[in-house]
């Protein structure tokens, strides 16, 4: 282990934003922070591993998948790692950095984000980086597409000659940059290859170290070309510090712990570019917390309650002005609250249409994602349907919280039951969004939406984009071939423990200094015309592909808006709306307006009353006997395809 210590604080975290310095001015290199590590005693270890024994071996999901897909066995390597741990002592031990190595690999070998093992202290809570972000984007020549890196992101403060936002990189630490990343991505769990590879360059300037070793380099050597095309060099070390505190917790009993779909290192990663890239984000969430208007708004952008989760603001293209909603994450305690915001952002926005950005969003409450999806379609949403693998241990969870009103499991129970009979390999399939509360609020944006993916979308933002196509809500335009492929809900094993608290015979022991584990412990299925097709290590394979330019990376997305603008422009726009409500004697009269609609179905406390055919755009309805009506739909359809709908609750 390294003693270097006597580096220097560097000059920007002393010339951080405000809102952050502070935060900022508790980090630490990465060799002093290495000196507080390795306290973990062979017990300890012995613990880690018989746990991790247990959720794979009879929590996880996708253990017959993994090892079909990938030819991995972690069920036997964990066996022949507490074989050896066994024949060890005190004295004879590894180095604590050679066990998590190992675990770590083993988890990762089935490239499944939502299965971890998680560091103990005092990595929890750490996040290792360089003050600079590094992106890539699609070069094309004649007939030919190069890959490049360019610095997009500095911390403020952080000026070396010649270095700042379009610097491209050349080598990192001596290799060829893509090579780097190619090894890079190796490391780092991912369901497909370009997920695999967006990871690998993320990974080069930020790692949670909750989820993944230190680097084993105390500093990176960076080469890079200046603005003149000048060749340079900097060398600049690791940092380590607390990262922001996440927006929820996972670990706990009940519906919010329990219905998770959230990829940890995303999440993680997108707090730290917070802290290091967008202070302004923490200043806007004190000044919602403090009731005060949002400072450093950007021209255009709508102040949210929720600056950490939501930005919309007006986007102006050749093809017209459309709305921007970028979506960073779902992971929050209220879905409820989740959706009257983003209905409350898209009715400021303009109609015409609706870029809906999810890129880099880990997912979060499974919940926030499908209800936020009826909002935008007249369609009945259908949830996406889970499966847990059929084990002994899952099926005595599942009987033990029948009829429980924090987590009700008992849909599954018959299905698991029965399986040992017929020798099923899952259950069967039920949703775990409630499909009422996928439908009770209905559609409250009208205009063409096109969904803006990544390969690191997951989880929830996987299940959110298939949910998104499988209903024909709009265009799915990715800038990779897959979002991410996380098909699962995910528990941690805090959550597993608190599950069997009151059973004696529980196999959950509590995991030693703060190390904790997460499993994917429910698959999803797909709905609509792909039907039963698993979302993991397939993921959602976009509409339109756009590959990122130099301008998307270093004006505001540029050429991706001016695409998603040709593709909104393309769409034709439907629309109904109940402009006024009066009584007269003991009748309900309806004024609707319409936009591209032929016929008009309504609808009074959900019974149908009345159906027309539209010459124009407006319709007078009087429903006789429905002044003490409680909610008013309206369908318009066009050549019988239903396309719009608006419910009104009218007392």
């Amino acid at each position: 282990m390294s003693t270097r210590t006597d580096r220097p604080v560097p000059d920007y975290i002393a010339k951080a934003a405000a809102p952050v310095r502070d935060h900022l001015a508790a980090a630490t290199t990465l060799a002093s922070f290495l000196q507080t590590a390795g306290t973990l005693t062979l017990d300890e270890r012995r613990v880690i591993v018989d746990q991790a024994l247990v959720l794979l071996e009879q929590n996880y999901v996708h253990l017959p998948l993994k090892a079909a897909m990938y030819a991995v066995n972690p069920v036997q390597r964990l066996r022949l790692l507490a074989r050896r741990l066994e024949r060890q002592t005190d004295a004879d031990m590894p180095p604590e950095w050679t066990f998590h190595a190992e675990v770590s690999e083993i988890f990762l070998s089935v490239r499944d984000l939502h299965t971890n093992y998680l560091l103990p202290a005092p990595f929890n809570g750490k996040i290792a980086f360089l003050p600079f972000l590094v992106e890539s984007f699609t070069e094309q020549g004649d007939g030919t597409a190069a890959e490049r890196f360019l610095v997009t992101r500095v911390a403020q403060g952080f000026a070396p000659p010649g270095f700042g936002p379009g610097t491209e990189i050349t080598h990192w630490s001596g290799i060829p940059i893509s090579t780097a990343v190619d090894l890079h991505a190796a490391r780092f769990a991912g369901s497909n290859v370009e997920a695999r590879r967006t990871r690998g360059v993320q990974s080069l300037t930020l790692r949670p170290l909750r989820i993944h070793l230190p680097p084993f380099e105390e500093w990176v050597t960076v080469s890079y070309l200046d603005a003149d095309g000048t060749a340079r060099e900097l060398r600049e070390d690791w940092q380590v510090v607390d990262n922001l505190p996440p927006l929820v917790g996972t670990g706990t009993l009940g519906t919010a712990g329990a219905s998770q779909g959230i990829d940890l290192e995303t999440d993680e990663v997108g707090r730290a570019k917070v802290l290091l890239f967008a202070p302004r984000v923490v200043a806007q969430q004190r000044a919602v917390e403090a009731g005060e208007p949002a400072p450093g708004l950007e021209a255009g952008e709508i102040a949210t309650t929720m600056p950490k989760v939501f930005k919309a603001r007006e986007v102006t293209t050749a093809s017209g002005t459309f709305g921007h909603l970028r979506i960073f994450t779902f992971a929050v305690d209220d879905p409820v609250a989740f959706v009257e915001e983003f209905v409350r952002l898209v009715g400021l926005l303009p109609d015409r249409g609706l870029v809906l950005d999810v890129r880099d969003n880990g997912g979060g409450h499974i919940f926030a994602a499908e209800f936020t999806l009826q909002t935008l379609t007249p369609r009945r949403i259908t949830p996406e349907p889970t499966q847990f693998i059929s084990t002994p241990l899952n099926l005595r969870i599942c009987r033990r919280h029948q009829n429980d009103p924090d987590i009700d499991l008992g849909a599954w129970v018959p299905s698991m039951e029965q399986a040992v009979e017929i020798g099923a390999a899952f259950s069967r399939a039920f949703p775990i969004t409630p499909e009422d509360g996928a439908n009770a609020v209905g559609q409250r944006y009208s205009g063409p939406v096109v969904l803006v993916t990544n390969a690191r979308c997951y989880s929830a933002t996987d299940i959110f984009t298939a949910g998104f196509q499988d209903h024909r809500i709009g265009t799915v335009l990715g800038v990779d071939r897959n979002t991410g492929a996380g098909g699962a809900n995910v528990w941690t094993h805090d959550l597993l423990s608190a599950l069997l608290a009151d059973d004696p015979a529980t196999p959950y022991r509590p995991l030693p200094a703060e190390a904790s584990m997460r499993v994917a412990i429910r698959r999803t299925l797909r709905v609509g015309a792909q039907s039963g097709t698993p979302v993991e290590d397939l993921g959602v394979t976009p509409d339109e592909l756009h590959r990122m330019t130099r301008r998307d990376l270093l004006e505001g997305n540029a050429d991706l808006m001016e695409r998603a603008g040709q593709l909104l422009k393309a769409m034709t726009p439907h629309a109904v709306a109940i402009t006024d409500t009066a009584t007269t004697g003991g009748a309900l009269r309806l004024k609707v307006k319409t936009t591209n609609i032929d016929r008009l179905d309504v609808y009074i406390d959900q019974r149908p009353k009345a159906s027309l055919d539209l010459l124009d755009g407006h319709a007078d309805v009087t429903v006789p006997d429905a002044a003490a009506a409680n909610s008013a739909r309206v369908e318009g359809y066009v050549d019988g395809e239903l396309v719009a709908s608006r419910t009104e609750q009218l007392h």
